[in-house]
């Protein structure tokens, strides 16, 4: 055990995507996690050694325990409750209601552990009219107005694969109220409830944006900004190989770092800012990288302020130098493991480790958790 969340545990009712995620940030810095499974018959086994996602693989469970309890078996629902006696943080990511019907929402939960977390992480959240509405992260995504501008000008939005509402403004931002929640519980003695919904976390990430549409510095059309692939200087070029380079040459001096090395004559092109003539020095540009290859234009622009970065596969990422030298990634059984993050000068996050595959008793573990045997209260 090692990281600043160690002494904490956590127990989280077994959901999909942002769920599994929060409780793996949890997991990293070092707090004990329990995740809470239902008992798999003979052909679920069986459908997950063939069709689904083996347990080495799915990352978002290393470092977290899993118990198999029936919740729908009063005796199941009485194991978890007596675990969440011992907790200081219990998650679920189900619809609202759902979990008061299972016998574990938070006023039963708060009664049995009034110093709790109890953290609810769904896409709308526990109010409002979408709140018992079925989605996904692109659903999210839409909702909060952040799609909408992930276009290219003329051209559909494009989703961040399910990085932006799952992950950020989902677990990422769940696993920052549970701390946050913790922290002033500690100093209260009172446990709460955190609502943390997919759509507000995402919202929460357009902070600066909205400052600048508010100062008329950022248009809602799309793909007309400096960030959204509307200026030319940032944005991404294909090379003679058929990879490509990001460039992010936004500040004067850097774009003429740039351009001052692209091996072409650039005296009589256009302005970096006159916004009219963008569609004609976005051309250039391409015509000019489309000239040399990606490694040849890592190796020119390496060293320098022009901020142009190869494209780099996941491989590729994980054996840079840069990546390679601070553990960016870290291979383990032959599966790439992103590194724990932040990092911390006195008590590091937890090593990386394969999932487990196996199911810890619960009983043994209410016993490891309370110093006493288990006793059913029905």
């Amino acid at each position: 055990m090692s990281g600043p969340l160690e002494g904490v545990r956590v127990v989280v009712l077994a959901g999909m995507g942002p769920v599994p995620f929060a409780g793996m940030l949890l997991a990293d810095m070092g707090a004990e996690v329990v995740r809470v499974v239902r008992p798999a018959n003979r052909r679920q086994r069986a459908l997950a050694n063939t069709e689904g996602l083996r347990p080495e693989h799915d990352l978002a469970d290393r470092g977290v325990d899993a118990v198999a309890v029936d919740l729908k078996d009063p005796d199941g629902v009485e194991a978890v409750l007596t675990l969440v006696e011992s907790a200081d943080v219990f998650v679920e990511g189900y619809r609202p209601g759902v979990a008061e019907r299972l016998g574990l929402g938070p006023d039963v939960v708060l009664e049995r552990n009034p110093t709790a977390v109890y953290a609810r992480l769904t896409g709308y959240g526990q109010s409002g009219p979408l709140s018992r509405q079925a989605g996904h992260d692109i659903n999210y995504v839409a909702q909060s107005g952040a799609l909408h501008a992930m276009a290219r000008a003329g051209e559909a939005p494009r989703p961040p694969i399910n990085l932006l509402g799952d992950y950020a403004g989902g677990g990422t931002v769940a696993a920052f109220g549970i701390v946050c929640a913790v922290l002033e519980a500690r100093g209260s003695g009172r446990g709460q409830v955190v609502d943390a919904a997919m759509v507000d976390g995402v919202a929460l990430l357009t902070a600066k944006l909205q400052g600048l549409r508010a100062a008329g510095l950022f248009s809602d059309e799309p793909g007309t900004n400096w960030l959204d692939s509307g200026a030319p200087y940032y944005d991404t070029y294909l090379c003679a190989d058929g990879r490509y380079i990001a460039v992010g040459a936004l500040e004067s001096d850097f774009y003429q770092a740039f351009i001052s090395r692209l091996g072409v004559d650039t005296r009589n092109w256009p302005d970096q800012q006159d916004r009219d003539s963008w569609p004609r020095l976005r051309k250039l540009i391409a015509g000019a990288v489309a000239s040399k290859t990606q490694a040849e234009w890592a190796a020119i622009y390496g060293g320098t302020d022009a901020c142009v970065t190869p494209v780099l596969t996941f491989e590729e990422a994980a054996a840079d130098p840069h990546n390679a030298e601070r553990q960016v990634f870290q291979s383990i059984d032959g599966v790439l493991h992103p590194s724990p993050a932040p990092r911390f000068s006195r008590t590091p996050a937890r090593e990386p480790a394969p999932p487990s595959a196996q199911v810890v008793d619960v009983q043994e573990l209410i016993e490891s958790w309370t110093g006493a045997p288990a006793v059913s209260r029905r």
